[in-house]
Parts: C-alpha cells; sequence; structure tokens
C-alpha cells in the first residue's frame, strides 16, 4: 500500500498578496498545524519523504509537521510546480518516480490545486479544503508506478476545526 497526505497550508498572514510567496503563517495557522499534526503522530500516520511548495507559509506548515512527526525540517524536498499549480496528471508523474521504498509521502501545497489534487485522486470527495486541511489517501499498490487517478481511498481527513 502506498498512502499519499495532502496538506494546505495552515492559515496565514492575510495581508501581503503583493508579495505572496513570503507570506507567513498567524498564530491560529501555527496552532491549527500543530493540533492536526500531533493527531496524526497519535494515529501512527508518520511521512517517510515531505514534499512542499517552497512559499513561505507552506514550507512553515511542513516544517511543524515534520518536527511533531520526527522528520528533520531540512529533509523536506522543495517543489516549485506546488506553487505555481499543477494538473493531476503531473501530481500522478511526480508519485511515480517516488522510490518504492517510501511508503508515506506529505505533500504541502495551496488552493485551488490541493483540492483539486484530492477531488481527482478518490472517487466521491465533496468536502473543502480549508487552510490546514489534511486527507490521508491509501492506494492499494506495491509501486509507486501504479498509482493512478480515482484510484485512492480516503483514510482519515482533518481540518482545524474538526479536530
Amino acid at each position: 500500500m502506498k498512502r499519499v497526505v495532502i496538506v494546505r497550508h495552515a492559515k496565514s498572514d492575510p495581508f501581503g498578496y503583493d508579495d505572496d510567496f513570503h507570506r507567513d503563517l498567524t498564530d491560529r495557522g501555527i496552532s491549527d498545524a500543530e493540533k492536526i499534526s500531533l493527531r496524526l503522530k497519535e494515529l501512527g500516520v508518520f511521512p517517510e519523504m515531505v514534499i512542499a511548495s517552497p512559499a513561505t507559509r507552506t514550507m512553515h506548515t511542513a516544517s511543524i509537521y515534520s518536527q511533531n512527526l520526527g522528520i528533520p525540517a531540512d529533509s523536506i524536498h522543495q517543489e516549485q510546480v506546488l506553487y505555481e499549480g499543477l494538473t493531476t496528471h503531473h501530481f500522478i508523474e511526480l508519485l511515480h518516480e517516488l522510490p518504492n521504498e517510501v511508503q508515506t509521502v506529505f505533500v504541502f501545497g495551496h488552493n485551488p490545486t490541493v483540492h483539486s489534487l484530492v477531488y481527482n485522486l478518490v472517487n466521491g470527495f465533496l468536502s473543502d479544503m480549508p487552510t490546514c486541511a489534511t486527507v490521508v489517501m491509501d492506494f492499494e499498490v506495491d509501486k509507486w508506478r501504479d498509482v493512478s487517478a480515482r484510484a485512492g481511498q480516503v483514510a482519515f481527513q482533518f481540518t482545524p476545526k474538526s479536530v
């Protein structure tokens, strides 16, 4: 089984859109990321690889999750396309390149891309992806190259209000 955990960055400063890339998390965003990552830890959901958009708010969210889940922050792989936006097809191509020894990958990004990815990777995803939303999806495959659209199953889904 392969597991993909998609996380929308936590609540960020509502100003500074002229320098959107460098907007950071609010206190609430930091608290939300702490709560949800600690809930994942309780459930035994740990990443073997973390991939994130290089934007400040996304890297800060990924760093909080990584710290709470025992992954060194300096091992986060930054992918510019997660900031710019990518199609489900291109995202699946990214997954196909992962080493098969990795069972669980966490991916941190932005809306509308993260909502579109979750919607297209599983059947029947009708939820929203508010800030810090975290969706854990399982694929009943042994190799990353066998992951495909609409083949995932939601194992867990968390939002700050649900935790």
